[in-house]
This record gives structure tokens, sequence and C-alpha cells, in this order.
């Protein structure tokens, strides 16, 4: 069957220094120690190493057993999940994280949540919150939160490194930006690729029972099933592909989503991987090594297939003909309706050419170009530039060079008439230190460097080798015999040192020679740079300029001619608030697109279009101009805390010049920031502790929900008026009312947290 798992394959992935309990007796013996654990006190969470060695102890012959009962029921695990959904302890010290316990214990016990897990008495449809909507929206409460990351954290171990290797999305170091910089760095000359396109469609019953199928295949656990379609079938879990929803922090996307997404595409990974695998197989049997053939003149171009799937975004990329792509295509095409049940939008799953077209992917536009267009060669007004800059430096070095001549004669002069002063009046020049050694060394090296300035002067040289060679009537025949052999001898040993010396011939040869060098290596890196753009193809991804400046125009960051403007719905806002939402609008954006090769497109956006309309904004809301604004807050957004200490949230101007594609990340895009706006009521309603996860604090703020799309009126599904690619939040959520602290209503605004990060019980309906 195309699905099994080869237990080779499953025992050469685990066969790192872990020694695998085969035998049954063993297997039962650990899970007692560990039923016996369960009913202990745990007050601090697992380390990852602890938290695999309990997974992979129920590996045996194959597969792995009874994951829910044996390690996701286990208080320790539990625990390790609300330290992961926990923001305060993500940021807190080690002192902090001893008191989790302690937070978690006042909401609920985990013991007794571990015995329920464990004996199948957990109630997962009393733990979901739904809300009444068309479409259906089910979200999670905190319980419910806690055992969905537990089981993510368990198959993310079992499964993690049985993905393919061009997996990326819902792993860990596996994001976005790398799968860009795997293009960018990996793809060698594509000809052609396409990008599967699926019908907007959710998970049905089939889609649940394959995947269901499929994680049996590698863990034989039927009440990890049972949890599984339960979820399914509250709508607690759901599965929607061709959407935009995926990986981008929403409150309808499931922790578990992705991890479940990896699972049901691994099947497709696998068969691309062989793909790939026998085409390597074909290239080395048709191509066998050539004996005697120099490198540089042969420009072989073996046919390579290249694929990234980010969840279920699958870009395949060959560097061979269109037929081999079409092949490639009808093969991928077929495995996903036929194997997986999945319906392809083969409209737009179509192959297009790398080089002539460019293609969406991950939010960025890709396009094959030559090496020149990534890295240009210096244009001609940028050569004058430099030159003129050379000379610039040529003229001050000349000029420091004349300065320090002129300082050391002045100096000198007063040496010697001091000198000639003391001699005069004495009988000899007498001085308590002696300072002969010293005035020595210095006219010593005074000459030397005179002398090296002057023997680098291939003009001086010329000028005194011409001044002492003319009017030479001594090499005359008939005057040297007439001369004393002495005087003779004489002349000759000083025109040799003349001409050894002060010849300028060999030095004007070298420096010819190294004219020609440099000359010589400028023709070649030529001859390379052309030599590469006709035989080279590389990546170039690109962010997608009209979408970015149509989603500011949406939003209401520009006006209709692309000015600057006011957003009249954040006046209600305090002042810091609206400097934060612009802040974590604008760095979501630089830290989204900074691998593109546009970025400077997007670095104008965020630092002229969005940080005077911020300005305009504040002086709108206090009633004054924006020069005044400008003048109170800076240029840099500055703004006092509570305690009087100014505090910078927009990236300033040089911060933003400065930035660039830097560590390897998988940044969320700016959809949820964007389109959320948190206006806070004016209500005396009474204090509700905080909506993120085991926040403590009970000083909060009530806080109404407004989202874009129904502020403005517009379908998402319209791709005329709204932003193709820009997901949106759950429309059930608009008006909702949530508690916040200050601590965490700052980091929704910064774009550090997300509607995700609560409580799904927490979401307040006042009217």
């Amino acid at each position: 069957m195309f699905f099994q798992l080869r237990v080779h394959h499953s025992l050469y992935n685990y066969n790192r220094g872990i020694s695998f309990l085969s035998s049954s007796y063993l297997r039962s013996l650990a899970t007692t120690s560990l039923l016996l654990n369960s009913n202990q006190t745990v007050t601090e969470p697992l380390a990852k190493s602890d938290l695999e060695s309990i997974v992979l102890k129920q590996y045996s012959h194959g597969k792995f057993h009874n994951l829910i009962q044996n390690a996701v029921a286990l208080p320790s695990v539990l625990l390790t999940a609300c330290q992961n959904l926990s923001l305060a302890a993500a940021n807190s010290s080690a002192s902090s994280t001893t008191e989790l316990a302690d937070r978690v214990s006042r909401r609920f016990s985990i013991e007794e949540m571990g015995r329920e897990i464990r004996e199948g008495e957990f109630d997962i449809r009393s733990c979901c919150v739904e809300f009444e909507s068309e479409p259906r929206l089910v979200l999670p409460n905190l319980r419910l939160n806690v055992l969905i990351e537990a089981i993510r954290m368990i198959l993310e171990i079992v499964y993690d490194d049985r993905f393919a290797t061009f997996s990326y999305g819902g792993r860990v170091g596996m994001g976005r930006h790398t799968a860009i910089r795997y293009l960018k760095n990996s793809v060698e000359n594509p000809r052609w690729w396409f990008r599967v396109s699926f019908v907007r469609e959710v998970f049905g019953v089939r889609n649940v029972d394959k995947l269901c199928r499929f994680v049996e295949e590698k863990i034989n656990d039927g009440l990890l099933v049972e949890m599984m379609k339960k979820m399914f079938e509250f709508g607690v879990l759901r599965v929607e592909l061709g959407g935009c929803d995926k990986g981008r922090g929403f409150p309808q996307e499931c922790g578990l989503s992705s991890v479940l997404i990896n699972v049901y595409f691994d099947g497709v990974d696998k068969e691309i991987q062989d793909m790939r695998l026998k085409m390597k197989m074909k290239m080395k049997m048709n191509d066998p090594p050539r004996v005697g053939v120099e490198d540089d003149s042969v420009f072989y171009k073996p046919i390579n297939i290249y694929a990234v799937r980010y969840l279920d975004e699958i870009l395949v990329i060959t560097s061979g003909s269109k037929m081999l792509t079409m092949e490639l295509k009808k093969k991928v095409v077929d495995v996903l309706e036929e194997r997986l049940d999945l319906r392809v939008d083969r409209v737009n799953t179509s192959i297009h050419s790398a080089v002539s077209e460019k293609i969406s992917f991950l939010g960025m536009y890709l396009q094959a170009v030559p090496p020149s267009v990534l890295r240009p060669p210096m244009s001609e007004k940028a050569v004058r530039a430099m030159k003129k800059y050379e000379r610039q430096k040529e003229v001050r070095r000349v000029e420091l060079r004349n300065a320090r001549e002129r300082n050391r004669k002045t100096l000198g002069l007063k040496i010697f008439r001091h000198v000639l002063k003391k001699l005069k009046q004495s009988n000899g020049f007498r001085c308590e230190f002696e300072i002969e050694n010293e005035v020595r060394d210095i006219f010593r090296s005074w000459g030397e460097e005179v002398m090296q300035e002057f023997m680098g002067s291939l003009d001086e040289r010329w000028i005194w080798h011409w001044l002492l060679t003319r009017g030479d009537f001594l090499s005359l025949r008939h005057i040297r015999e007439k001369l004393p052999q002495d005087l003779i001898d004489a002349y000759d040993e000083f025109q040799e040192q003349v001409d050894k010396h002060l010849s300028p011939t060999q030095a004007k040869k070298e420096l010819e020679d190294e004219e020609k060098r440099v000359e010589e290596e400028e023709e070649k890196r030529y001859a390379e740079r052309t030599v590469q753009d006709l035989t080279k193809l590389c990546m170039k991804v690109s962010a997608p300029e009209e979408l970015v400046r149509k989603a500011v125009k949406l939003v209401g960051f520009t006006n209709n001619m692309g000015r600057p403007r006011p957003i009249s719905h954040l006046l209600a806002l305090e002042d810091s608030d609206i400097i934060k939402w612009y802040a974590g609008v604008g760095r979501k954006w630089l830290d989204f697109f900074c691998c593109c090769h546009n970025y400077k497109m997007v670095k104008i956006i965020v630092s002229y279009h969005m940080r005077f309309s911020c300005i305009l904004t504040l002086a709108e809301k206090h009633r004054s101009t924006k020069r005044e604004a400008i003048k109170h807050y800076t240029k840099d957004l500055k703004v006092s805390d509570p305690h009087g200490n100014e505090e910078v949230y927009f990236p300033g101007e040089r911060e933003v010049k400065m930035m660039g594609d830097k560590n390897l990340s998988d940044p969320r895009p700016v959809d949820g920031t964007l389109s959320l706006l948190l206006i806070r009521l004016a209500s005396d309603e009474p204090l509700h502790s905080c909506a993120a996860s085991f926040c403590e604090r009970s000083d909060t703020i009530m806080y109404r929900i407004h989202l874009l799309q129904n502020r403005l009126q517009i379908n998402p599904l319209d791709e005329e008026k709204w932003v193709r690619g820009m997901g949106t939040i759950h429309s059930a959520l608009n008006r909702k009312c949530l508690p916040l602290c200050s601590a965490h209503i700052s980091d929704v605004y910064l774009g550090k947290m997300t509607l995700q990060d609560v409580d799904g019980s927490s979401f307040i309906d006042l009217k």
C-alpha cells in the first residue's frame, strides 16, 4: 500500500542511542511505573528530552502504543502543555515557573484531568464554546486547549523526524522563511513549475476517516483516534483546504491542525520524494562522468525536481522540459484526488514558465531570473560617483602629506635655530638631558618617510633622473680619454647608482603590469557574469507590491491619491495604544517581507505612509496640527509611560534602514493584527480575570472587538474589493467583548499575542 511505513525506515529514524522496548513485559512494567508516578503531585514541567524519553518508551514492534494513557494523561505532560499556553510563564523568570502549578490548580485539578483522560471520561463537548453564526464557529475552553497542546507535543515527537525534508509549517525551525531560503539557495535553473490549488472545502467524514487510518499506521491508540473524531464532530478541530486561515494565529484554527495536515499529506511527500530519487538515478545512468573534460569547457545542466510544501500549499519546480513537468503534475494530482479524496482546482493548478511568469507562494511572488538581476553590476552613475570619491580621497591625502611636510620643515628649522643659538652662546652645546639620540631618531624617521614617498612617486623619480643625467658630456669618448681614470670610475659608479635608484623604467613597467592585471581581472569577472547570465537562473522572491498597497489603502493608511491619512476608528484609543497598533502592523510587515528583493518598497510604506498616518491620527485626536504632533511625539513616536519614562514602539527611521534578511523564523502574516481593533468600553462592568491563558491579573479592562471586514462591510471572498490572499478572523467574534490586563492588551496591539492565545470561554456578548 502507498502509505504503508516500512519497518526498517522507522528503525533508522529512532536508532540514535535509544534502546527500544520490544518486549511486552518491559513495556507493561514501564507503563505501570508511569501510572504510579501519575498520582504524584507535579510542580515543574518537563524538559523536551524527558518528554521524548516518555514517548519513545511506548515504541515497540514498529508502532507507538497507548500514548494517551501513558504520555498525554501524565500530570507532568499536562503541566508542560500549560506552560506552553501560558504567556506569562513564557516571559517570566525561573522562580515564577515554579508557581505555574499553583496558577493551574486555581482553575482546575491537573491530576483529576489526567485521570479523566486516562480512563476515557474527559467530556470534550462540555469544553466547547459554540457561537451562533454561519459558518459555524466552535472554540475550545482552557481545559480543552491544554489537552490539544499536550496531544500536539506528543504527535510532534512521533512524526517530526519522519516528515520529508521539504515539508514546512507546524514544525520547529521549519517556517516560511526557511522554505523561502531553501528556494533562494538550493533551486538551480528552474524552467517550469506549478502550484497545487485546492477547491475551498472543509474536511469531511471520509477525509477524517483517512486521517485516522494514517495515524493508526504508526500509533496503536484507539483513545487518541476517538478523541480526534470527537473534535472533528463537535467542530473544535476544523481543517479547511484552499483557505487563508492556516498558520496565521486566527482563533478558528485549532492547535492540532498543522501537525494533522502534515500527517495527511505525508504520503504525497513520500511520492514526490520517490520521483526525485528516480530522476537522480536516471540522470546518473544516462550521464556518466566525462573523463578528460575541463569544467570550464562544458556547461552541464542536470534535470532536477524540487518541491516545497507549507501545510496545504504545494509548489513543484523542475529544470527539465514541459512534458516532464506535465507528467509530474498528473502523478501528483492523481495521488491527491484518488488516494487522499481531495478536490484539486485543475484550472488554477496549471503549469507556468518560471522565466516569463511570476507565481504566488507563501504570500510572495517567485520568478526565475539571471544572477545579474539579483546582484546587478554597478551602473555608470555609481561608477562615476565612486571615481569622484576616489579622487576626493586622493586630494585629501595630498593635502595631509603637504601639511605634514610643512610642519616637519617648521619644526626642523626651529630645532636647528635653537642648536645654533646655543652653540654661539657657549663653546659647545650642553644639556642636562641627552637628547642627541632622540633627535637623531626623529630625523631618521622623517628621512625614511620622505624617501619612501619619493620612491613611490613615479613623476618625482623621472624629474630627478632627468636632472642628474642631462648634459652627460663625461660620457663622450674624446672627453673621457683626457680625464683621470679615478674620476671616470667615480662618474660611472655614480651613474649606475642613479640608474639603479632613480630610473623610472622598472617602476613604470611594474605600474603598467598592475594596471594590466586589474584590467584582465575586470574582463574575467565581466565574462563570468555574462556566462552566468546566459547559463544560470536563480530564484527571485518579491513582495506583492500591488496587494500591499491595496491593503494599505483598504485599512485607511492612505487616501485615493496614495498620501497618508488619519484613521478615525482609532481615535477612541489611548495615545500609547494607537502607536502600539501602528508599530505592531509595521513590524509584522517588516519581519514577514524581510527576505524579499523589493524589501525597500515595504520599508517606504512603513517608514513614511504608516508613520505619518499615525502622526495625523494623533493630531486629529488632540485637534492639533501635524507640526505640533511631530514636535510633541517626534518622528520616532515617543510616548511616556505612567512613570514618566519615554518608550519607543514604532521602528525608527534608522532602524528601518538597517533591517534586512536576518534569522530563520516563521513570522505570522500581518492579517490578524491588521484586521483587528480592540476598543475600550466605557462601562461599569464587574471585574473579570484576564482572558489570556493562565493570567492571574484581575485588574482588567473590557474591550470590544471590531473586525475590518465587518467595519467596511466587505465580503472577504470578493477578490475585487478584498485583498487576495489576506485572511480574516471569523466574523462571529465581531463586537464580542474580551477582558484583558494592561500587559496582554499591549501584546495584542504589538502583534505578540493573537486571539488564538486566549480562552475561548472568555468572550462576552455585551449589547
